[in-house]
């Protein structure tokens, strides 16, 4: 399921690269030059797509990203034994003796 999410964010993503690479920030874009021989409202259509799609991408890869984080199992920690032990002794077994006295 991870895999999953992983491979849509990465599709969504570059998606959204080539969407907003086709916005204008001033309205123009590449958008109006496909509208160039239609109405004003078949740009208008084509600017509310684009404009819903970059939104609706976004979302997708805001969400997606959230899910996995949360998703994704943090490493264990390392429980260490509180007992301090002097350099050069081994510290004793499950049955209290030393390995070098077996």
């Amino acid at each position: 399921m991870n895999t999953l999410f992983s491979i849509i964010i990465i599709i969504s993503s570059v998606l959204l690269v080539f969407i907003v690479y086709v916005q204008n920030p001033k309205g123009g874009g590449l958008s109006s030059d496909f509208g160039a021989a239609q109405q004003i409202g078949g740009v208008q259509k084509t600017n509310d797509f684009i404009d819903k799609a970059t939104w609706s991408l976004a979302a997708i890869v805001a969400v997606l990203s959230i899910i996995l984080t949360l998703r994704t199992k943090s490493p264990e920690r390392i429980k260490m034994d509180p007992t301090p032990t002097e350099q050069g002794q081994e510290a004793p077994t499950n049955n209290g003796t030393t390995e070098g006295s077996k």
